[in-house]
C-alpha cells in the first residue's frame, strides 16, 4: 500500500529538512533512491521508493547499499544535485507530488517526486520547468530531457483538507504488533518499520519469501544434476573390470566356442562367461574391451571435474542464500535478489564470446570478428582446436586442448554444432566444417580483423542436432 496524500503531509511535517544539505545520493535499485542528508548536525537517509504499491518518501534507519556501477539517473544526480541545499520540501496540494526546492550559490533546481502508484517518477527541472533528467523517461508523456514539467501548485482549503482526511485517513498501525518502544515511534518511524518488515513489496518478509522460492528452485535443479553425475560416475568406476575382461580374453581366447568364452577367472577362481565376436581374432576382441576401458577411465576424470564444479556451485548458492537470510537491511536484500548490481549491458565478461564447460573440456565461441580476434590473441594456444564453417561466414569455435589427450568425438560434435549454429549456414541446418589446431592458422596479410588461413585442416560434416543444442544450455558458463 502506497502513501496517501495526508500521510505524505504527515511525514513532511516530521522531517523538517529546510536548510539541510544533500551530502550524497545513492540509487540502490532501479526504482529506489536515497538522499543522504546532513540535517542539524546529523546524517539522515531520505528514502524515495517508486515501486508500485509501495511508493513512498520517508527517513529510514537503513544505510543504502551502492551499486557496483552507478545507474544513469544516479550519475546525473551526483553531478547536478549532490551537494545542494534544500530550501523547502512540500506537497503540491493533495496531488501526491512533492516539490523539493534546492540550490547552490550559482544555481537553483527543483526535484519533483511523484508518488503515484502506477506512474511514479522523480523529475529534475531548472527554474523555468525544463526537464534536465528523469528517473523513468516516458516520451509519450513528455517526461524526457528537454521536456517541460510544471505541475500546478494548488491551495488547499480547510474544507478540502477535512474531506480528504475522511476519505484518506492517516494509518495508526493498530493492526501491527508493536513493542512498547515502537508504540512511541513517530509516524515516519512506523512507516519505515511497516515497509521494511510487513509490506507486500520491498519488505524483509516478502523479500525472504522470494529468496526462499529462488533458492529452492535453483538448489533442486543443481542437486538433480549432481545426482545424475554421481550415478554416471558409479558406472565408470567399474571400468577396471573392462580391462580385466580384455586380459582374460588374451589369456583364454583360444578356448572360445562360438560367441562365448567360458573360463575360470584367475582372480576370483570363479567361472565367467564373456561375450565375444567369433568373426574377430582374440587380439581384436580384447582390443574392444581395452578401448571401452580407456574411454571409461577418461570419462571418469571428466566426470570428477564436473562433479567438483557442481558441488562448488551448490556451496556458493547455499552461502548466497545464508547471506540473504542474515541480512537485515531490506534495501540490500532487494539488491542481492537481483543477483547483479550492474545493468546487463554493462556487465564485463571474463572472456569474450561464449564459454562452455563440457565433461572437463572448455569451448570458446566467437560470434563476431572482434570476439574471434580477441580469442585468437589472448585466450587460445597452439595445441587448441579451431573449427569454422566452409563457404559460410560465421564465428570461430575453439576447444581448449589437454596434454596427451585427444579431443573426444562427442566434444568435437558439440563444437561442430556451435560452429554451424553461429554461422550463415544456420538456416540450412547443416554445413561442412574444417578444423585444425591453432598453431596451423596463419593470419591473412592486410585482411579483415580475425581472418585466418588454415593449413593441415580436416573436414567434418555437421547437421544441427536439436537435442545436442538444448543440452548445451546446461553447459553454458557465461
Amino acid at each position: 500500500m502506497s502513501l496517501n496524500c495526508n500521510e505524505i503531509n504527515k511525514i513532511l511535517s516530521e522531517l523538517d529538512l529546510n536548510g539541510s544539505f544533500i551530502q550524497e545520493i545513492i540509487q540502490p535499485g532501479f526504482d529506489t533512491l536515497c538522499f543522504r542528508i546532513i540535517n542539524k548536525g546529523s546524517l539522515e537517509n531520505l528514502l524515495i521508493c517508486t515501486s508500485p504499491q509501495a511508493t513512498r518518501l520517508n527517513l529510514t534507519k537503513y544505510k543504502p547499499p551502492k551499486n557496483e556501477k552507478p545507474l544513469r539517473f544516479n550519475q546525473f544526480l551526483k553531478s547536478r544535485v549532490q551537494g545542494m541545499r534544500i530550501n523547502s520540501i512540500v506537497q503540491l496540494g493533495l496531488d501526491r507530488i512533492i516539490k523539493m526546492d534546492i540550490s547552490t550559490w550559482k544555481e537553483k533546481l527543483y526535484v519533483y517526486v511523484r508518488l503515484w502508484s502506477n506512474a511514479a517518477n522523480v523529475i529534475v527541472t531548472d527554474e523555468g520547468g525544463t526537464i534536465l533528467d528523469c528517473m523513468f523517461r516516458r516520451p509519450k508523456k513528455g517526461e524526457v530531457t528537454g521536456g517541460t514539467f510544471t505541475p500546478e501548485e494548488k491551495n488547499v482549503t480547510e474544507e478540502e483538507q477535512k474531506a480528504s482526511l475522511e476519505k484518506f485517513p492517516v494509518r495508526d498501525f493498530s493492526d501491527m504488533e508493536l513493542t512498547e518502544e515502537q508504540k512511541n515511534f513517530t509516524f515516519n518511524q512506523k512507516i519505515d518499520l511497516y515497509y521494511s518488515e510487513h509490506a507486500k513489496v520491498l519488505s524483509r518478509e516478502s523479500l525472504l519469501e522470494q529468496a526462499e522460492k529462488w533458492y529452492n528452485v535453483r538448489h533442486s535443479k543443481m542437486e538433480a544434476a549432481l545426482e545424475k553425475l554421481e550415478q554416471k560416475k558409479k558406472g565408470f568406476e567399474n571400468s577396471a573390470s573392462l580391462k580385466h575382461t580384455g586380459d582374460l580374453i588374451l589369456s583364454f581366447g583360444s578356448q572360445a566356442e562360438g560367441s562365448t568364452l567360458t573360463c575360470i577367472d584367475y582372480e576370483t577362481q570363479k567361472e565367467v562367461h564373456i561375450r565375444i565376436d567369433p568373426k574377430k581374432s582374440v587380439q581384436e576382441n580384447a582390443a574392444i574391451y581395452y578401448e571401452q576401458y580407456k574411454k571409461a577411465a577418461s570419462g571418469l576424470d571428466a566426470l570428477e571435474h564436473d562433479i567438483e564444479l557442481s558441488k562448488k556451485a551448490i556451496a556458493d548458492l547455499e552461502k548466497e542464500y545464508a547471506d540473504i537470510l542474515n541480512q537485515k537491511n531490506v534495501l540490500k536484500i532487494e539488491q542481492m535478489l537481483r543477483h547483479d548490481t550492474k545493468p546487463k549491458q554493462q556487465t564485463e565478461k571474463a572472456t569474450p564470446g561464449l564459454r562452455y564447460e563440457i565433461e572437463g573440456w572448455t569451448l570458446y565461441v566467437g560470434r563476431t570478428a572482434t570476439e574471434n580476434d580477441d580469442l585468437l590473441r589472448h585466450y587460445v594456444k597452439g595445441q587448441d582446436m579451431w573449427l569454422h564453417t566452409r563457404d559460410y561466414a560465421g564465428g570461430y569455435v575453439f576447444i581448449k586442448g589437454k596434454k596427451d589427450k585427444t579431443v573426444p568425438l562427442e566434444i568435437l560434435l558439440y563444437a561442430g554444432n556451435l560452429a554451424v549454429y553461429h554461422s550463415k549456414a544456420r538456416k540450412n541446418g547443416q554445413a561442412d566444417l574444417y578444423y585444425t589446431q591453432v598453431k596451423h592458422l596463419r593470419r591473412a596479410k592486410d585482411g579483415p580483423k580475425g581472418l585466418v588461413l588454415p593449413t593441415q585442416e580436416k573436414n567434418l560434416f555437421i547437421k544441427i542436432d536439436d537435442t545436442r543444442m538444448r543440452k548445451l544450455d546446461e553447459y553454458l558458463v557465461q
